[in-house]
């Protein structure tokens, strides 16, 4: 008896321990592996035609494409339905622009699905089906197209194929929103036997889905502006490079987005991928004197300095250790306010601003504005910069950061934060899609979003006033624009080169908003390495002006 249990226990554990095997090899077919089973199956036992799904169109928000498809058609034919496949090869070749006796050979094969030819003009698709041929049928096909070329390149990006083969998008919105323009592509499938015989007298279909449309912020007129306004002065200027974001301040909505050098989406393969990155998110460069706004800002939140606070060091250059603080045009304002520190664009009077403020608060307001972190642009390619904690500082650190030098950030990352002191100290969340609309008609708002406070709405307001005076008084006051108040600040930064910096070669550039009161647009310019001029007051302020006359007149603005 004990015997008979002992092998009855035996040979449940041996039952138990092979259906367990059976259960998990099962669960590995069926699960872990169902998808790859699948595809090797239909492999097997299908010839597969993928039939690719439409991808969504890149719309401005005026509802006009800057990336939209052409169609043509690829031919396909039932050779089983067809009698004569020599008359039929001789009626069909001399359309497809293939010789008579490749294409009797594909309708000489055992399959109810051949292809004719792709990427076929619709008059050669009406030339096909009048001549009324039996098992002969269209599949629509997509090339990518960009009917304004290389307007808004870098914001737009480009469509490719990735290391499989499939068309995938890169850069800019193709890439960032990739996944909503793709879609998914279809497939038909002429089923076979073991033996690779046709079982069946017709074609499975798995339908595609096409891809959604991406509406866009930008307004095209601006955008258009913009591109064009940038590259005059680039030439003008004989710069190497140059970058203009403008933005909503209220919203983060990016009205134009226009670098160069830039390239042509439409064949962007003749270009060096060098072009392909946005700089107006992935450059980093030292600011120079559009950072001293923020800088004060700070100042005036905290209640450290007021406009009229005076400057007991700035009589002459300041010296810090072996390094002499001096002005840009070695010009010195005993007593001078924070005002005229920024009209002046005052060096000595921001390093007394720095010193205020000291290393800790500094950088906690630069992290409040954002510096140092990515601002969330739905863009590929955003750069961060780095803000180094208070214990890594030295005091010369604290004297260049807040005249701009010494400190690396990116254009969006600027006109974000001066964007806040626009709309009364809100961090926003810059963004260029505004809408996803799906095939069915359903649309997807974008809303906008507020990161964090920057600074009080009255230290705003005091800045930006500080802002309009540099505009009335400062560099620039000779390129403004009669009748209009506009807050800026021009900046020029020394380009660091082998330890230390060039005197010759600047970023020079303007940053501002308006109208004050109520502003519409912030629109930051940056030129790199001009010629003509280091000074941002002599190349990047005159482009910023050109391009705020037109949108004034755009937006119809009237005088203040």
């Amino acid at each position: 008896m004990k015997k008979d249990l002992i092998r009855f226990a035996f040979v449940a554990a041996g039952v138990s321990f092979l259906y367990f095997i059976i259960l998990s090899k099962l669960f590995y077919w069926q699960v872990v592996r169902a998808d790859s089973l699948s595809a090797i199956g239909k492999a097997q036992s299908s010839q597969i035609i993928d039939i690719p799904a439409m991808r969504g169109e890149i719309k401005t928000s005026d509802d006009f494409p800057l990336a939209t498809n052409s169609i043509s058609y690829l031919a396909y034919t039932n050779p089983k339905l067809i009698e004569d496949k020599l008359s039929y090869a001789q009626k069909v070749a001399p359309i497809i622009g293939d010789d008579t006796a490749s294409v009797a050979a594909e309708l000489e094969q055992n399959l109810y699905w051949v292809r004719l030819a792709q990427n076929l003009d619709s008059d050669k698709k009406n030339e096909l089906e009048s001549l009324k041929l039996p098992g002969i049928g269209f599949e629509q096909e997509y090339t990518r197209m960009y009917p304004e070329a290389s307007m808004a390149a870098h914001l737009v990006g480009f469509v490719g194929r990735d290391a499989s083969g499939r068309t995938k998008g890169y850069f800019g919105i193709e890439g960032e929103y990739n996944d909503q323009l793709a879609g998914r592509s279809g497939a038909l499938y002429a089923i076979r036997d073991a033996l690779g015989n046709p079982i069946l007298s017709d074609v499975r279909e798995e339908k595609k889905t096409d891809g959604r449309n991406v509406k866009l912020t930008i307004h095209r007129t601006i955008q258009f502006i913009t591109d064009e306004k940038l590259k005059d002065g680039m030439d003008k200027y004989g710069a190497e490079g140059g970058s203009v974001i403008v933005m909503n301040p209220e919203t983060g909505a990016i009205l134009a987005m226009s670098s160069y050098p830039a390239f042509s989406p439409q064949d962007y393969y003749n270009y060096e991928p060098k072009n392909y990155g946005n700089p107006a998110l992935s450059d980093l460069y030292e600011p120079g004197s559009t950072f001293k706004v923020l800088v004060m800002g700070a100042a005036i939140d905290k209640g450290l300095v007021t406009p009229q606070t005076q400057c007991d060091i700035c009589a002459g250059p300041v010296q810090i250790g072996e390094y002499s603080i001096k002005t840009w045009d070695n010009k010195y304002f005993a007593n001078t306010t924070m005002e005229d520190v920024i009209v002046h664009s005052d060096n000595t009077g921001m390093t007394f601003v720095g010193r205020k403020l000291g290393v800790d608060n500094l950088v906690k307001y630069l992290k409040q504005y954002g510096i140092g972190t990515q601002t969330g642009i739905d863009l590929q390619g955003e750069a961060t910069g780095i803000v180094r904690e208070p214990a890594d500082w030295y005091a010369v650190d604290l004297a260049t950061t807040s005249f701009g030098q010494g400190i690396s950030i990116t254009p969006i990352q600027l006109i974000t934060a001066v964007s806040s002191i626009a709309n009364g100290g809100n961090l926003m969340q810059p963004y260029v899609v505004s809408q996803i609309e799906t095939p069915d008609g359903k649309t997807i708002d974008i809303k906008p979003k507020i990161k964090n406070r920057t600074i009080s709405e009255v230290a705003a307001k005091t800045v930006t006033s500080m802002m309009v005076d540099a505009v009335e008084r400062g560099e620039a006051k000779w390129t403004k624009i009669p009748n209009y108040k506009i807050a800026g600040k021009t900046g020029t930064a020394q380009i660091p080169v082998a330890g230390h910096y060039d005197p010759n070669q600047t970023v020079a550039s303007f940053v501002g908003f308006f109208p004050p009161s109520n502003p519409k647009v912030a629109m930051l310019v940056v030129l790199h390495k001009p010629k003509t001029s280091i000074y941002g007051s002599e190349t990047a302020a005159p482009i910023f002006f050109n391009i705020a006359r037109d949108i004034i007149k755009y937006y119809n603005l009237p005088p203040q």
